[in-house]
């Protein structure tokens, strides 16, 4: 991980994300939280997840003194205690908060160095468990996270008759040519 690779993901995952939830906006209520059989259940619910896990992520790094800066913009922001942890009642709701997420990200991504990526996040996680681990590592994570569970939200949204289009982290790779 490099401090240039992490502000491309974080842009790369805020333009996902909002075109996840301008697809969502174009299903019904109902369509939205039924139950499709996924991990999280509905489409509902696996944005709900992604936030959970954005939000429990981004107050773990922001307790590194480097990016202590970000507990400002967390401070109004849920802290869950559990991977299930219903934060919105409503897709307008959710869509509030996953701006500020977003936006929460890319300030992260402007204040990364290579050597705090190469640092040591201690944190403790939902189930209690004490953690010391690579920083950058756990930043992947972090992004590969939300790609993996959009990837997810895509398929339900299909299942729902709603396109997103392509998807691909290559269309946001800069040309060299």
């Amino acid at each position: 991980m490099t401090p240039s690779l992490c502000t491309l993901f974080a842009e790369y995952n805020r333009t996902m994300n909002v075109r996840l939830y301008e697809a969502a906006a174009k299903v019904s209520a109902e369509e939205l939280i039924k139950e499709r059989g996924a991990f999280f259940g509905s489409l509902f619910n696996t944005m709900n997840h992604i936030m959970v896990g954005d939000l429990l992520w981004l107050h773990r790094f922001a307790t590194l003194p480097a990016l202590s800066s970000l507990q400002v913009e967390l401070s109004a922001l849920p802290r869950p205690a559990s991977l299930r942890e219903p934060l919105a009642e409503s897709l307008a709701g959710l869509t509030v908060m996953r701006t500020r997420v977003d936006a929460a990200t890319v300030s992260l991504a402007s204040l990364l160095t290579d050597d705090l990526l190469g640092s040591t996040l201690r944190y403790t996680n939902t189930a209690g468990q004490r953690s010391a681990r690579n920083f950058g590592l756990l930043l992947h994570h972090f992004f590969n996270h939300q790609t993996h569970h959009r990837g997810q939200a895509s398929t339900l949204l299909f299942q729902a008759g709603v396109d997103i289009g392509v998807t691909d982290f290559v269309a946001h790779i800069p040309s060299e040519a």
